[in-house]
């Protein structure tokens, strides 16, 4: 245990490090984090190794989802001005890719253990998610991912995604638990379809996990649907009929608001012989390519507010989320054992009346035992009788306990997903039903008037982050441009005086 407590605060205090020279702002949400665990550990929600700083992408990331063939290795390249990622209208790339950049000219593959022994990438420890979605998995993380580098200035500061197709991968269950972890992860997420194919109703089931499953998430500003390709309509009457059944496809699914862009590569288009045509194309193309650009650069800046709102978002969901769930999974549990307090009881006094009737220790009504008389003359033996009363009695309401949080770690497992949260209640509940908890405690273990504090003072924090950010890229009231054309009508000022001074100087030296 004191080694994966170590291994966690020496992984923060790289993290803490690099930070502090990219954005100190940042840094001091590690520290909020950190606080903020102190609460989950008291809880049960977190295991002491665990850290909900680590759960999120300090890196700003963007990663690029869809099906195969929809060109999204073509528009990485693209905008890496590289020809980094393999291109082909079949699948020609079955994992996901990592790329980050290097100084170095010369790119660079690398292994998937690259990614998952590193806790600065993302995939840190993916190893251990896949063995959890399939038996055996985990020891083959490199045939799930890769990482690449290159040097393009594109990527300074940030990390993108190259995904598998969906309809390509046999391997469909890891990798879209593996696409559900990235998106949870990124700060901006392009998801592609491809114009070339005239019937998106045949590919319901990737509409559904990319569109209908992502529309409803607190976050959803961050995808961008794109339909790539759009230049293959143009030898088509209507190309508008196209895009129009993507439409209708995707608002099927829910998306009736947000940007639909409809785009193609210009390193990969298809020739449009009537120039008008072709005009008309390039001029939306470049619109559209520039807004999704100008996006992806702004990643750093989305990253900062994201892991912001990540803090006060934790804050609120242990307050009015969990912290209700454990009360209503403490109160089942409660319940269970009273009930079973009943039926244990039941049991074993209807056992003891069986025995005693079998034994002819009943007359009547009457019970007359041959050895009752001696008990009752001794108030020894009464003491001594009655102490193995209560301690059997004890010892029933204890096997109560433990089949009734049994019983409700059952429940928890059949209705929750695997995954760090499920774990987490497990832990709490576990705490909550030690021995010396009475089942009529309302409140969870660890669960205080002070831990409600500390929940409001982070929130109250994070609030602080914000206003600190918004200084930083916004300036509403106008005082920093004004600020900055006082200094900037001083330093003129300035100049004019020295100017005049050394003309009359000169005139001086002239007379």
């Amino acid at each position: 245990m004191a080694g994966v407590r170590k291994q966690l605060e020496k992984r923060l205090k790289l993290l803490e490090q690099r930070l502090q020279q990219e954005n100190p702002l940042l840094k001091d949400a590690v520290r909020s984090f950190r606080k903020l665990d102190r609460v989950a550990y008291r809880l049960g929600l977190l295991a002491p190794g665990e850290s909900y700083a680590t759960q999120i992408s300090w890196w700003p990331l963007v990663s690029v989802l869809g099906t195969f063939s929809a060109g999204k290795s073509t528009f990485i390249n693209h905008f890496l001005g590289a020809s980094l990622q393999a291109t082909g209208n079949q699948a020609v790339d079955d994992k996901f890719t990592v790329i980050c950049y290097s100084a170095e000219d010369e790119p660079r593959t690398l292994p998937g253990i690259a990614l998952d022994a590193d806790p600065r990438f993302p995939f840190y420890q993916m190893s251990e998610e896949l063995e959890k979605v399939a038996k055996g998995e985990g020891a083959n993380v490199d045939a799930y991912l890769q990482m690449k580098t290159c040097h393009s200035d594109e990527l300074c500061g940030k990390i993108l995604i190259d995904s598998p197709g969906f309809d390509a991968d046999a391997q469909r269950t890891s990798t879209l638990r593996m696409t559900d972890y990235i998106i949870g992860l990124s700060d901006l997420v392009l998801v592609f379809f491809d114009a070339r194919r005239p019937e998106p109703g045949a590919m319901q089931d990737t509409l559904t996990h990319l569109v209908a499953e992502t529309i409803g998430r607190r976050d959803s500003i961050k995808f961008l649907y794109i339909l790539n390709q759009i230049d293959t309509t143009a030898r088509e009457d209507n190309p508008e009929e196209v895009v129009g059944s993507w439409q209708r496809a995707i608002a099927h699914e829910g998306l009736t608001a947000g940007k639909f862009y409809t785009i193609y590569n210009p390193d990969a288009a298809v020739p449009i012989e009537n120039e008008a045509l072709r005009e008309r194309f390039e001029s939306k193309r470049n619109v559209e390519l520039d807004e999704i650009h100008d996006r992806i650069r702004k990643v750093s800046v989305e990253r900062a507010y994201r892991i912001i709102a990540e803090l006060e978002k934790t804050c609120h969901e242990i307050e009015e989320h969990k912290v209700p769930r454990l009360r209503q999974l403490m109160a089942r549990w409660g319940r269970g054992v009273l009930w079973r307090d009943l039926l244990l009881a039941v049991v074993v006094l209807g056992g003891l009346l069986a025995a005693s009737v079998a034994a002819g220790y009943w007359n009547g009504l009457q019970f007359s035992a041959p050895w009752l008389e001696m008990l009752l003359a001794s108030p020894r033996r009464i003491a001594v009788t009655a102490l193995g009363v209560v301690l059997a009695a004890a010892g029933l309401h204890f096997i109560a306990r433990a089949w009734s949080a049994s019983s409700v770690m059952r429940y928890i497992r059949r209705t929750m997903t695997p995954g760090i949260e499920r774990e987490g209640y497990l832990r709490a509940l576990r705490k909550n039903t030690r021995f010396w908890r009475s089942i009529f405690e309302a409140n969870p273990a660890g669960w205080t008037k002070r831990t409600r504090r500390q929940l409001m003072t982070l929130v109250a924090e994070a609030d602080r982050f914000v206003q600190s950010l918004n200084d930083r890229f916004a300036d509403p009231s106008g005082r920093r441009a004004e600020e900055t054309q006082q200094a900037s009508f001083a330093v003129n000022d300035d100049e004019m005086v020295e100017s005049a001074r050394n003309e009359t100087t000169a005139e001086t030296s002239t007379a």
